[in-house]
């Protein structure tokens, strides 16, 4: 017994193992580390560290042994209250408690394996293998040693190149904001393998993975990182997207990438603006809203100023195609206006400003409308119902898909990879397959029609009073102000009010409206007519519908015309040819082989035609005494007739005498009458070729008198140039001469000076001599302008001398011959 106490007490370690034992008289806590055997004191106890409620805790000596805390290559450890003195436990020996920094955290990579001091906590986490798809987030929990371990954070470029640090960024020199708190993105594409230094941990996600996938982007394809701030980040595909560290991705339907929205000139997204912002040089506000359509935009990605508007589940907005001869009711949100969209066309309303809306009919419009059309009546008690449960005021589209028979479902494909081939591929069926086609179910999707049939009119009659009158055949679209307009018309025969039929169609060609009167001759005899009218409309279409009861209008005033006109008449006269009377009466005398009808200016209907069905006398006895009478008068009739024909034979074969003498009168007055037009042509023709040779002399002399004043302007303008030409000669003569004349005094009395020591006798001759000379030369000088002037030399130059010393010398020369 005693034997199996000691060999209990006995602790004995391995390598790599390490036991704490509590001196219970100190309250110290001594680290054995293996390999190590020794006996313990009854007073030594051995504990165990809980790391979680950091306390020591009493166990059997078994239970106290553990193993070294060991990181092999490509791992870490984190341990928490690492020693000041950066010393663990030494194999084999018994150590005190060391000086712990308790509440710091250090990281120590791999290889490495050593025993914990009393209240050290380790973690051996595996380093963080990286794709170029994958990132770490990491969290600065002490910013000195952040910034003082750095550089020792083991890292390795996705290039396999060594210089990790300069490729990366991660020199002390470019160190990153490193505040307590801050969180740090490690992106696959530039780092493959990663431990974070001492102050720096990696931050798990929810599902507790320390990597981290990013989003991998193919073209037309895009995602939204939402920031803590509330700014979200639209990026478009082809790319690789990590997030900020205060970014997390926006995901629908458990995905993080989206499709872009494909458009074409047929659809459109609602988009209100929610940021400013300014694209091709316009500016946007927030609020304004934009209905971008396939026209301006094929391909739409997201951007952060933009929020798309649903209507419900639905992003975009299809056009609705409206066949020829359909329309559909568009209401203006804005105005409030309803107006009429006909086709045929593909109508795309503007979400901004347009909203499609269905027409409610009554049941009463309904059975007036559309007679016997028992699927129309349900289905406008079916929008009625929704109306009604809606409290609304229209009828949108979005309202009425419940009431679709077919109704279409897509179902989206579930996120994740796919089994097989997933790269761009060909496939082809082994059987046919028709091509697409689309039925068009428009029946009770667009506006009110209603087809008028040939010979029929309707009146359309809007809210604000405006009448339309529709003349088929044709089909009219209703506005959505608009309805028809009833008409109440009598029925039976004769005609009376007790069963009124209503309706909206009239018949304006061939109508045919039947009727009983009962009339009284002149001789109190009653007689009942049985007629049948035939009716057109005419004229202007807007008198048609002005009487209610067009047929109690006509039937009532024809027998108030019948009676009065047969009331002049005794029975025998009106029996004898009534249906001429009555003919004649309703329809008036025939005028060139036609009768002119009867026209009623109230409503625009004529009566071309009229069927005397049946006349009776309400008497028998007197109606046989009537068939009696005519018996007789038709026997001397004959006798009479027979006389008659004789007495038209000699009438006959008189006038044909006649009309032949007046004939032949006729042909010689003609004849005359023709040679009298031949003279008085002959006559005209005559007068008329006066007139013309008159008025063609008459042209001749004007022009003749028209030219004679030309020439004479010319004649006259001719002179004045002439004139004006001999002046300009005259006056540059005389200022020549008058230069010579200077030049000739000059040389005078250079001579005179020069000749003063001479006799006066010489001086004599010589100025005889040199006023002869002088006069020869004036004289030819002078000889063109006494030729232009028409006087001689001598009374040129006696005129352009006068009042100069030269005028003696003229007057002493003597005349030339």
């Amino acid at each position: 017994m005693g034997e199996s106490s000691s060999r209990e007490r006995d602790l004995v370690l391995a390598p790599n193992e390490y036991a704490f034992i509590s001196d219970q008289t100190k309250g110290n806590i001594n680290v054995y580390v293996g390999p190590f055997k020794t006996s313990l004191a009854n007073t030594d106890q051995p504990v165990i560290f809980n790391s979680e409620s950091k306390r020591f805790e009493r166990c059997l000596l078994e239970q106290s042994i553990s193993v070294f805390a060991t990181a092999p290559e490509g791992w870490y450890l984190v341990m928490k209250n690492p020693p000041k003195d950066s010393h663990q436990p030494k194999n084999g020996t018994v150590s005190n408690l060391t000086e712990l920094e308790i509440g710091h955290k250090v990281n120590t990579p791999g290889p490495i394996s050593f025993a914990l001091w009393p209240g050290q906590m380790s973690r051996v986490l595996k380093g963080h293998h990286l794709r170029s798809n994958q990132y770490l987030t990491v969290r600065v929990y002490d910013e000195e040693s952040a910034r003082k371990h750095w550089s020792k954070a083991v890292i390795k470029p996705q290039s396999g190149n060594a210089q990790i640090h300069e490729e990366v960024g991660l020199t002390e020199a470019d160190v990153p904001d490193l505040t307590l708190g801050n969180l740090l993105v490690i992106k696959g594409t530039e780092i493959s393998f990663y431990i974070p230094p001492t102050g720096m941990e990696v931050v798990r996600d929810e599902q507790g993975q320390y990597v981290r996938e990013a989003v991998t982007l193919e073209r037309l394809e895009y995602c939204i990182l939402l920031d803590e701030d509330g700014n979200k980040r639209f990026i478009q595909g082809p790319d690789v997207v990590f997030p900020k560290p205060t970014e997390t991705f926006v995901e629908k339907n458990g995905t993080r990438k989206f499709r872009a929205i494909e458009l074409n000139e047929n659809s459109g997204l609602f988009i209100k603006v929610i940021a400013p912002y300014e694209e091709k040089g316009q500016l946007y506000k927030v609020g304004d809203e934009l209905f971008i359509t396939g026209k301006e935009q094929m391909i739409y990605f997201p951007r952060p100023e933009h929020a798309i508007i649903k209507y419900g589940e639905q992003e975009i907005h299809y056009a609705v195609a409206i066949p020829a001869g359909e329309g559909r009711y568009v209401l203006d949100r804005m105005s409030g206006q309803v107006f009429l969209q006909t086709g045929p066309s593909m109508f795309l309303p503007d979400p901004r400003r347009q909203v499609i809306v269905r027409r409610v009919l009554e049941p009463s419009q309904v059975q007036l409308w559309f007679p016997g059309n028992q699927e129309a009546l349900e289905h406008n008690l079916h929008l009625k119902e929704l109306l009604r449960k809606e409290k609304g005021e229209y009828a949108t589209e979005s309202q009425l898909l419940q009431l679709k028979a077919e109704k279409r479902s897509a179902v989206a494909p579930a996120p994740g990879a796919a089994d097989g081939f997933a790269g761009d591929d060909f496939s082809r069926k082994t059987k046919f397959t028709p091509p697409r086609t689309i039925t068009l179910d428009t029946k009770y999707d667009g506006a009110v029609a209603i087809a008028v049939w040939t010979g029929y009119a309707i009146l359309v009659v809007s809210k604000t009073g405006e009448r339309q009158v529709i003349v088929g055949p044709g089909t009219h679209q209703l506005g959505y102000d608009e309805a028809l307009e009833p008409m109440t018309l009598s029925t039976g025969t004769p005609k009376s009010d007790s069963k009124p039929l209503k309706t909206v169609y009239l018949r304006v060609l061939h109508n045919k409206v039947s009727d009983q009167v009962k009339v009284e001759t002149a001789d109190f005899c009653e007689v009942s007519v049985e007629l049948s009218y035939r009716v057109n409309f005419e004229g202007n279409p807007a008198l048609w519908f002005n009487v209610e009861n067009y047929v109690k209008f006509l039937t009532e005033h024809m027998r108030s015309i019948l009676r009065n006109a047969i009331k002049q008449l005794g029975i025998e006269a009106f029996y004898a040819d009534s249906i001429r009377i009555i003919r004649d009466t309703i329809l008036g005398l025939p005028e060139e082989g036609k009768r002119p009808g009867r026209h009623f200016e109230e409503n625009g209907m004529q009566i071309y035609d009229v069927e005397v069905l049946n006349v009776s006398i309400s008497d028998a006895e007197i109606e046989k005494m009537l068939v009696q009478a005519q018996r007789k008068v038709f026997e001397q009739t004959l006798a009479i007739s027979s006389e008659r024909r004789h007495l038209n034979f000699v009438r006959e074969n008189e006038e044909i005498k006649r009309q032949i003498s007046h004939a032949q009168s006729e042909t010689r007055q003609g004849e005359l009458k023709l040679q009298i037009q031949e003279m008085v042509t002959e006559l005209e023709l005559r007068l008329s070729r006066l007139n013309t040779e008159v008025q063609a002399e008459q042209s001749k002399l004007e022009a003749k008198w028209a030219s004679q004043e030309m020439l004479g302007k010319i004649n006259g303008a001719e002179l004045e140039r002439q004139k004006a030409t001999a002046n300009l000669d005259i006056e540059t003569a005389k200022q020549r001469l008058d230069q010579r004349l200077e030049a000739l005094q000059a040389e005078v009395q250079a001579m005179v000076a020069k000749a003063e020591a001479i006799s006066p006798d010489f001086i004599a001759a010589l100025q005889a001599f040199g006023d002869k000379a002088l006069a020869e030369r004036m004289a030819e000088s002078m000889a063109p302008l006494a030729i232009l002037g028409g006087k001689s030399v001598a009374e040129v130059l006696s005129s352009l001398l006068k009042g100069t010393k030269l005028e003696t010398i003229m007057l002493k020369q003597p005349p030339q011959i």
